[in-house]
């Protein structure tokens, strides 16, 4: 193994060491007994191999490194970079929003698998060692409150219900107990005993008064001094912490400003596409009249959570064998459909989606929300399935883990930029397959475009501009038919996650440009499955890096 991959493998074992539960996540079992170490000690160490690893990597001549290595030389030294430029705004004092934190800290078991007796003995450990990984959380969270570094109040109000749904009087419906709800039959029934006894002990003395320490100090200390602002710019430091996010998720030099025009004009072009539809389809009223009526009339809609699941399911089906038209390469890995955990549901967005393992032994899940079925339209079907399952996320994950001859870092690449862009492209791909068969599937389709545009206003607005979260709102109710309920719910997801909303729309419209570019310069020789596969070919890498392969790709067929 040469200095370079050396020097990776070791940032790589390291960072999987000190993030456990991530590392599990990807399949790796070496630290399954471990929560993450949130001490000062344990930040301050993370911090200081940061250092070091950049100081190594400048020790190595890039210049005397073949292309691709180079590729791997520059994402490792952006990836840390980031990391140290971070450091002075104290993100993991911001330890928890509505829609993660450790409240919902059983979801873990979404990513692991149970086949070995170690695998329940790992998971008791866990189980036990929980009160220490709480205590760290809590003291993270106070240090942020001493520091006026919090969520806003609007965010947090949500947290003490989600964790009250944690103390249980009976530990056996504990979702931390879940595990041991179907034990294999070939494991002795004494040692089923034993490891049934001992989780539901250690939830009733460890994972409860747990839960019940953090709802406390919610409730008496954090919240009463969360801030009442929504942005981001009025903590210390804010307005830099915000643009260094910015940077960050659009791996651009966007200013928010900058982002906040190209929002403005991409929600301009997109009313006027959606505004041709009403017309299409003979509607007598105006727009907001249109979207009123999308948002309440019983055709686009369903009552029963089953009748939903199953149509997200049929249109699973549907988009599998259509994707040969647009890509060359497919993942080996499968993905499957599964509903957002009842815990969850009510303060989440429409879906999302988790990666397979990294061992190949647990597929991807494309995880839709079932609560309150009568606020998901139909309409959103298609291009939400386009965008969490395939060609959209599972499909660029799944075979970025599949790429060989490159660190494990690359495989695991998340660069928002690219891995959002390529999801919110992939909705105009949807539209190639033939999925949107009427005006309303169309709509539906814009209204998902609307939204990541609009988000680029908001986000910006909010954090930047001074706007408050009821504009937010309401610029988003009078451009986009979704539902009040998700409205709300994305509102106060870009309040808990100032920046990250601001990928998709950059993202894709960089992939956007580039595939017009291609096909300007190639005209008939331009092969979209070939595009399709050269964007996806190196993994999640950032926009720049991107627009390189693309160039030098045109170039190439002469």
């Amino acid at each position: 193994m040469n200095v370079l991959h050396a020097l990776f493998t070791r940032e790589w074992d390291r960072r999987s060491a000190d993030n456990p539960t991530w590392a599990s996540t990807l399949g790796d079992k070496r630290f399954n007994r471990q929560w993450p170490d949130l001490g000062p000690a344990a930040v301050a160490s993370r911090q200081a191999a940061d250092r070091r690893f950049l100081d190594e990597l400048r020790a190595i001549d890039r210049k005397a490194l073949p292309e691709s290595e180079q590729i791997n030389y520059d994402m490792f030294g952006q990836m840390l970079q980031e990391r140290i430029a971070a450091e002075p705004f104290r993100p993991w004092l911001y330890a928890i929003d509505m829609r993660s934190g450790i409240q919902f800290a059983d979801r873990l078991l979404e990513s692991l698998l149970f086949a070995n007796p170690s695998d329940w003995e790992d998971w008791l450990a866990r189980l036990e060692s929980f009160g220490s990984y709480m205590d760290q959380t809590i003291a993270l969270l106070d240090q942020g409150a001493r520091e006026g570094r919090t969520q806003p109040r609007v965010i947090i109000e949500r947290v003490p219900d989600q964790v009250a749904r944690q103390i249980v009087a009976d530990p056996t419906t504990s979702p931390f107990y879940r595990p041991f709800t179907s034990l294999p039959d070939g494991m002795p029934e004494a040692d089923q005993a034993r490891l049934r006894e001992t989780a539901a002990r250690a939830i009733a003395q460890t994972i409860v008064p747990a839960y019940r320490r953090f709802h406390t100090f919610l409730l008496e200390t954090y919240l009463p001094a969360a801030r009442e602002s929504i942005a981001i710019s009025d903590t210390p430091d804010g307005l830099a912490w915000y643009e260094n996010r910015v940077r960050h998720f659009t791996t651009t030099d966007l200013t928010p400003r900058q982002v906040h025009e190209i929002g403005r004009a991409e929600v301009a072009r997109i009313r006027a596409e959606m505004e041709a539809i009403i017309r299409e389809v003979g509607f007598e009223g105006g727009f907001q009249e249109f979207l009123a009526h999308l948002r309440t009339a019983p055709q686009f809609r369903y009552t029963s959570p089953d009748d939903l699941f199953r149509a997200y399911l049929a249109m699973s089906k549907r988009i599998d064998p259509l994707l040969t038209i647009l890509v060359g390469t497919l993942p080996r890995t499968p993905y499957g459909l599964r509903p957002i955990p009842a815990s969850s549901a009510p303060d989440t967005t429409t879906a999302y989606y988790m990666p397979p393992s990294r061992d190949g032994l647990r597929p991807g899940y494309y995880y839709v929300n079932l609560y309150r079925p009568e606020d998901r339209p139909t309409y959103e079907i298609p291009v939400l399935t386009v965008h969490e399952a395939v060609p959209g996320h599972h499909l660029q994950i799944a075979l970025a883990q599949e790429l060989r001859d490159v660190p494990e870092f690359r495989r695991s690449s998340a660069v928002t930029a690219f891995v959002e862009g390529w999801a919110l492209y992939s909705e105009s791909l949807g539209d190639e397959m033939g999925l949107y068969e009427d005006p309303y599937d169309r709509f539906g389709y814009l209204t998902y475009e609307m939204w990541r545009a609009v988000r680029l206003v908001v986000d910006t607005g909010m954090h930047c501009m001074g706007w408050s979260r009821a504009r937010a709102i309401d610029f988003f109710k009078a451009n986009a038919a979704k539902s009040e309920l998700d409205i709300v719910n994305e509102i106060d997801r870009y309040i808990g996650w100032p920046g990250q909303a601001l990928a998709y729309k950059i993202g894709q419209l960089r992939i956007r440009e580039l595939r017009r570019r291609a096909y300007e310069r190639l005209g008939e020789r331009f092969d979209i499955r070939a595009f399709h596969d050269l964007v996806l070919g190196a993994g999640a890498i950032p926009l720049d890096l991107l627009e390189t392969r693309v160039n030098d790709w045109i170039a190439a067929q002469g």
